[in-house]
């Protein structure tokens, strides 16, 4: 999907967005999950989907890697 007077559109540029706006600030996102459930298609374009059931914390971090730059 592309992006219309700055809109996001899509998963993909959010989480692209997102990754734009906090790297090399150190920073994390933090998700506290009770009983969540997503069902997730079993491939690529299919209607069929499988459960997957999360409890507990994702946290998602960013840094500079220090050897490249």
């Amino acid at each position: 999907m592309e992006k219309k007077n700055n809109q996001i559109e899509s998963w993909p540029d959010l989480a692209i967005g997102l990754y734009d706006k906090l790297t090399g600030r150190n920073a994390a996102i933090t998700y506290d999950f009770d009983n969540f459930q997503l069902n997730v298609p079993n491939k690529v374009g299919s209607e069929d989907t499988t459960p997957w059931r999360m409890n507990g914390k994702l946290t998602i971090t960013t840094a500079n890697d220090s050897t490249t730059g």
